[in-house]
C-alpha cells in the first residue's frame, strides 16, 4: 500500500483525520443537513459541507452526487501520496474498486421530490447515473483515465474492506499492476436516519452527540451515522521499490465469510465473524499471537459489540489479555460502506507511528465486552501486525491483516 487519502467527520484529509483520531476527538454534531427535530436520532457525524475535488469544472460538480465528490477528493489525495504514474503505457493495467453500501440516496430523494412537485419532465437526466452505487468508482476511473477493471462492491458495512481484499487478490493473480480501492458513503439524509431509527439502530443521546457513540460501554444504545470516503493505492512491492516509492503498509491477509443467520442481526455467538478472522490469519499464514493490535468493527450496538467480542475471544483465547483493541467509530461515527476502508487507513497509521488511537466514551465497560481496550487516550505501541474487522447487514464479514512495511508476507 503506497498511498491513502480520506475525507471524514474528523477532517477533509488524512493528516487532519489522523490527528483527530490520535487526540480522541469526536466528529459528532447535531444534524445540519435537514431539520432533525422530529427524528428520534438528531445527531450524526458529518463531513465538511463544501467538498470540492481539484480540477473538476463547476458544471461537472453539479452532475455528481455528494458520494462521488467525497470519493474523488479522497482518491486525489491517495494517488498524489503514492506518486502513482498514470500514462498511456499503463492505463489498461490500473483498476478501481470502490464500494458503497447505499449509493446516491440523496440524489434519488431529491429527484423524487422534483417528480412529485414539478412532474416527470423536470427530473434530472443525471438522476440514475448520479445515484448508482458504482458511480464513485466509475468517476475515479474517468478522472484518472484508468482502463483496467472497474468494480463497486456493495456489501453494506463491509463494502470498503471487500474492495481492499478483492483488489489485493487481483494484484496477486497478476491481473493488474495497481488498484485504487476503498469505500464511500453519503447517507445523512432524512430517509436513512428515519429508517435506521425505526430499527432502533441509532443512538438517541441527542443532548450529547460527542458522547453518543460508545462501543463496548454498558450504556451504548446504537451507532452514530457518518459520511466520508477512504481510498488506498495498492501495488506489488517490487513495483513500488522499482520506482523508489516507500510502502506505507502491506496487506498480509484477507478473510471473508457469511453468518447465514439473520437479515441484520449478527450471529450472537460470533461464529461467522470468528471464521472470518481465522480465514484472514490463515491467508497471512500467521497465528493469533502474531497480531499486535486490533481495530474492531464495534459500532456501539448492544448485540453487535458483544457478538464481535465473542468472536475475538474464540480466536485469540488467552492472547486477548495482551491484545490492544480500539473502536475508532467512537470518534468517526459509522461510515457504513466507507467504514472498513477508513479503519484500515487508521490502523495503518497506528502501525506507522507507533500510536494506537483510543476508544472514547468507554466509561462503564460492559463485562460481556471485556478486552484490553485502548480507552480514552491513545497508547504507544510497537505492534507491526494488526487486524481490522468489518461486518455488515446480510451477515457479511471481512477481516484484513495489515502489516508495517518491513513485515515480510508469508
Amino acid at each position: 500500500m503506497t498511498g491513502f487519502g480520506c475525507v471524514s467527520p474528523l477532517g477533509s484529509d488524512f493528516e487532519t483525520t489522523w490527528a483527530g483520531a490520535r487526540a480522541g476527538r469526536s466528529g459528532a454534531t447535531r444534524v445540519t443537513r435537514f431539520d432533525p427535530a422530529d427524528y428520534p436520532c438528531q445527531i450524526a457525524a458529518e463531513c465538511e459541507e463544501a467538498i470540492v475535488p481539484e480540477g473538476v469544472e463547476a458544471k461537472e460538480l453539479r452532475r455528481m452526487d455528494r458520494g462521488v465528490l467525497l470519493a474523488l477528493k479522497a482518491s486525489q489525495e491517495a494517488v498524489s501520496r503514492a506518486a502513482l504514474p498514470i500514462h498511456e503505457g499503463n492505463r489498461d493495467r490500473i483498476g478501481v474498486a470502490v464500494g458503497s453500501g447505499i449509493g446516491g440516496l440523496n440524489t434519488l430523494l431529491h429527484n423524487e421530490r422534483v417528480l412529485l412537485e414539478k412532474g416527470p419532465r423536470r427530473v434530472s437526466p443525471f438522476t440514475i447515473p448520479m445515484a448508482i452505487s458504482n458511480m464513485p468508482s466509475g468517476m475515479i476511473s474517468v478522472h484518472f483515465g484508468l482502463r483496467g477493471p472497474n468494480l463497486a462492491h456493495v456489501s453494506a458495512c463491509s463494502s470498503g474492506s471487500h474492495a481492499i481484499g478483492e483488489g489485493t487478490e487481483m494484484i496477486r493473480r497478476g491481473q493488474v499492476d495497481a488498484m485504487i480501492v476503498g469505500g464511500v458513503e453519503a447517507p445523512i439524509v432524512g430517509l436513512a436516519v428515519a429508517g435506521f431509527s425505526a430499527m432502533k439502530a441509532l443512538s438517541t443521546r441527542n443532548d450529547e452527540p460527542e458522547r453518543a457513540s460508545r462501543p463496548f460501554d454498558r450504556g451504548r444504545d446504537g451507532f452514530l451515522i457518518g459520511e466520508g470516503a477512504a481510498i488506498l493505492v495498492l501495488e506489488p512491492a517490487e513495483s513500488a521499490k522499482a520506482r523508489g516509492v516507500p510502502a506505507l503498509a502491506r496487506i498480509l491477509g484477507y478473510g471473508t465469510t457469511a453468518d447465514a443467520s439473520h437479515m441484520v442481526a449478527p450471529d450472537p455467538n460470533g461464529a461467522g465473524a470468528s471464521r472470518c478472522i481465522a480465514a484472514a490469519l490463515a491467508s497471512a499464514d500467521l497465528s493469533p499471537r502474531d497480531i499486535g493490535y486490533l481495530n474492531a468493527h464495534a459500532t456501539s450496538t448492544p448485540a453487535g459489540d458483544a457478538s464481535e467480542v465473542a468472536a475475538i475471544r474464540r480466536i485469540f483465547g488467552s492472547a486477548v489479555e495482551t491484545l490492544p483493541v480500539s473502536a475508532t467509530k467512537s470518534m468517526t461515527g459509522h461510515l457504513l460502506g466507507a467504514a472498513g476502508a477508513l479503519e484500515a487507513i487508521l490502523t495503518i497509521a497506528a502501525l506507522r507511528d507507533g500510536v494506537l488511537p483510543p476508544t472514547i466514551n468507554l466509561d462503564d465497560l460492559d463485562p460481556d465486552c471485556a478486552l484490553d481496550h485502548v480507552a480514552h487516550t491513545a497508547r504507544p505501541s510497537r505492534a507491526e501486525v494488526a487486524l481490522s474487522n468489518s461486518f455488515g447487514f446480510g451477515g457479511t464479514n471481512v477481516s484484513l491483516v495489515l502489516g508495517a512495511p518491513g513485515v515480510t508476507p508469508a
